[in-house]
């Protein structure tokens, strides 16, 4: 098998894909920003570019036979275009759960399609993830939970079956190294189907310690997230949280599948870590 390229390789994802690949015997190619502080493995050959740079990338992508492709939209026409000059022969992209979903819409708010649309339309041998929520996203409630023991968050009734980080990596390496998953989306997610007051008991018992679920109505979530972030994406993000309280997600089996082992459990993620809450 070719050369791996992973981009975002000090990422969340990418970072334990690289130690994930280094495990199974391969010695990739990391993309990444500043080569001295990305701290990587010594069997991985670091090149220095960012998806975001597309000038940067040319001499990253020499050789390479198989890119793992962190989700960047506003930069992917640019990558796909030079990594078919440069002969890369297949692209495994991270995608995400609602790609399908986005591409029924409007193309300004593509953001998981237009990534899936543009590797499949430039040529490339392809296979997306699509995981769903990232259980790391509740590290958000952590500033909350120290200071208040309470999590005010909408849409208690949303369910969810979110994944864990190292579950992701760990299916991405083997997918980039097995081409019998070309033309393959993989929707991926974790074990279990479980909602945001349920997330939030489990942290407690992480930490031994009763928190409290409060509810926030659609608008007092918008006026509350829109001041950490742009409007539009706090309406995006609720949005979500909506379709998830009206169609209830069901857990897949790709991570058991793929890695022979069960998916690691929310529960279990809030023990592994308890600190960030403490």
């Amino acid at each position: 098998m070719g050369k791996i390229l992973v981009t975002g390789a000090t990422g969340s994802v990418g970072r334990l894909l690289v130690d994930e690949l280094v495990a199974a015997g391969e010695r990739p190619r990391a993309l990444t920003v500043n080569p001295a502080k990305a701290n990587l493995p010594a069997e991985v050959e670091v090149a220095k570019g960012y998806l975001g740079k597309p000038q940067t990338l040319p001499a990253a992508l020499e050789r390479i036979d198989t890119v793992y492709l962190a989700p960047l939209p506003a930069t992917v026409v640019e990558f796909a275009k030079l990594a078919k000059e440069a002969g890369v022969r297949r692209v495994v992209t991270l995608s995400g759960e609602p790609a399908d979903y986005e591409a029924q819409g409007d193309p300004s708010q593509w953001h998981y399609y237009a990534i899936e649309k543009a590797i499949e339309e430039a040529g490339f041998e392809w296979t997306h993830l699509r995981p769903g929520q990232f259980m790391n996203n509740t590290l958000d409630w952590a500033d909350q939970i120290r200071t208040t023991g309470t999590v005010r968050a909408p849409y208690p009734g949303a369910v969810q079956t979110p994944i864990d980080l190292g579950d992701i990596a760990a299916v991405a390496s083997v997918v980039l190294r097995d081409d019998a998953f070309n033309g393959r989306k993989l929707l991926m997610s974790g074990p279990e189907a479980i909602t945001p007051p349920e997330q939030v008991a489990a942290i407690g018992s992480a930490l031994g310690r009763d928190l409290a679920f409060v509810e926030l109505t659609h608008e007092q979530a918008l006026a509350e997230w829109s001041q950490h972030m742009p409007p539009g994406v706090a309406e995006w993000l609720l949005d979500g949280f909506r379709m998830m309280s009206e169609y209830k997600s069901e857990p897949v089996s790709t991570v058991p599948d793929l890695l022979g082992r069960p998916a690691l459990r929310y529960a279990d993620w809030a023990i592994r870590n308890a600190a960030a809450f403490r």
